[in-house]
């Protein structure tokens, strides 16, 4: 499907396998959409395979097997053309301590061909009062709303966001929530990954719980919440694997659970 109506990202039955003995298979047959204009959360647990998904999706890694398009392209075929229209925030955004803010900033801007200004990347994550400061002197949120900037300069139809609130204090998080709803409102698609649920729960459209490699539940939060019978999203991992997620990122045993679908 080509046009307005393709999805933004189209998956079908992923799967990345790393070679070992025995092999480590990271993503075992991972199918999902993601549709042009929505905040798509992509949760799970350490080592549930979200993170190895999302570096697949944005061309960082080559797939074991399977079919992914991106704004109905393939990293394969039209890497150039991909990166021009793709942003891209990591879990750790490695940024020069000597640069200043807005030297950073520029210099990202000029990775692109079309775009927007620095200063204009700036505004939108907050930073300008801290425009001549030099990333060294930046605390832990603003050196993350500063990665989101520099994915932002070239004015992305998609963004990526892994685990963008990862570390951070309550305070920092609610920023950067309040960037993500900026962002979706200016009309670009986002695909979140976390294992905060109540995260997901504020900023996202649609939600996949991955674990084990494979999508486990699917739906908007309301739909999830209503199909499992449960008031927080937490309780729908507890229902399904039988664990429950903990700030580190890590799942851990529910006493009396055996997991599996409600």
């Amino acid at each position: 499907m080509t046009g307005v109506d393709a999805p933004a990202i189209s998956v079908r039955d992923l799967v990345k396998r790393y070679p070992g003995r025995p092999p480590v298979e990271a993503v075992r047959g991972l199918s999902l959409d993601v549709r042009r204009g929505e905040c798509f959360g992509l949760l799970g647990p350490n080592g549930a395979g979200k993170t190895t998904t999302i570096e697949i999706l944005e061309g960082l890694l080559a797939p074991t097997s399977g079919e992914v398009e991106v704004l109905g392209l393939t990293w394969a075929a039209h890497a150039g053309a991909l990166r021009e229209r793709v942003g891209v925030s990591l879990q750790e955004t490695r940024l020069s301590d000597k640069l200043t803010v807005l030297e950073t900033a520029r210099l990202f801007r000029s990775f692109y061909r079309r775009g927007i200004a620095a200063e204009a990347a700036l505004e939108l994550v907050g930073l300008v009062p801290k425009a001549a400061a030099r990333v060294a002197n930046l605390s832990g949120g603003e050196r993350q709303r500063l990665a989101v900037a520099t994915a932002l300069v070239g004015w992305p139809e998609l963004l990526f966001l892994d685990e963008p609130t990862t570390g951070l204090d309550p305070q920092s998080r609610r920023q950067i929530w309040d960037l993500v709803e900026t962002v979706r409102a200016c009309g670009h698609t986002v695909v979140l990954t976390t294992h905060f649920m109540d995260e997901a729960e504020r900023l996202c459209d649609r939600i996949a719980i991955v674990d084990a490699g494979r999508v486990i539940a699917l739906g908007t939060p309301p739909e999830l919440l209503a199909q499992f019978e449960v008031a927080h999203l937490d309780d729908v991992f507890v229902k399904l694997a039988g664990r429950r997620l903990t700030e580190s990122g890590w799942a851990e045993p529910v006493a009396g659970s055996t997991g599996g679908p409600a």
